[in-house]
């Protein structure tokens, strides 16, 4: 989509339980299908908006629903340890069913567009399990969801690829091959000398050559699941 003019904009949603929540939103002039980023647990900082930008770089429609919002709102936090644990104490109370209504009411907002896919990162990556479990979207991408071991036995509806690190020791290496064995059709990749959130640039533990391997895949697995740009 070069030479095409994008819109960002801080957007407001409603969810079916009457909830209204912020997202932060790029739509792409032409774009013919929508992500849906799913934030970590410091809120939709500085480094889930540049997601965002970044898949709208390149074509798609993408939001990120401020998950936070049900708590306190305008939450953006540092990767440090006060970032981490004000991030806990914001999502423990939230649950998984809140957030999914949430998540729904983004995909709601986006579904004009085309299909829709979830891609979600650390409390992200497990919400994008259930979005695949439950949401009428066409795939969904977690990258090291914690939770996704505790809910294996949950079946995806959508095709869902699975992103972990090997030096994660939030997510051991027995959980992410119980959750390969479980789901032999779900695509689950483990990236050697990679830990918990070598995705993002903001992080210690960023991983470029782990994350660069990982876009191309979620890009490619998009496509083969007919959501592109």
């Amino acid at each position: 989509m070069a030479g095409s003019r994008s819109v960002s904009e801080m957007t407001r949603l409603t969810a079916s339980d009457g909830h209204e929540l912020d997202a932060y939103e790029v739509h792409p002039d032409g774009a013919s299908a929508s992500i849906v980023i799913v934030q970590e647990i410091f809120g939709v900082n500085a480094h889930i908006r540049s997601v965002v930008d970044r898949y709208a770089s390149f074509g798609y429609r993408a939001i990120a629903p401020a998950l936070f919002d049900r708590g306190e709102r305008g939450v953006e936090l540092d990767y440090d340890d006060a970032g981490r644990t004000r991030g806990i104490e914001l999502v423990m109370p939230i649950a998984f069913d809140a957030a999914t209504l949430d998540v729904t009411a983004a995909v709601e907002h986006v579904a004009e567009t085309g299909p829709v896919a979830v891609i979600g990162y650390c409390f992200g990556g497990s919400v994008a399990w259930i979005a695949a479990c439950d949401l009428p979207i066409a795939a969904a991408v977690g990258y090291y969801g914690g939770q996704i071991h505790g809910m294996i036995d949950r079946e995806p509806q959508a095709p869902i690829m699975l992103h972990f690190g090997e030096l994660d020791h939030g997510i051991p290496l027995d959980q992410v091959s119980a959750i390969a064995e479980a789901h032999q059709d779900v695509p689950v990749y483990v990236y050697e000398g990679a830990d918990h959130g070598f995705n993002c640039d903001a992080r210690a533990t960023h991983d470029a050559r782990s994350a660069a391997i990982a876009l191309g895949r979620t890009l490619e697995f998009l496509a083969d699941n007919g959501v592109t740009p």
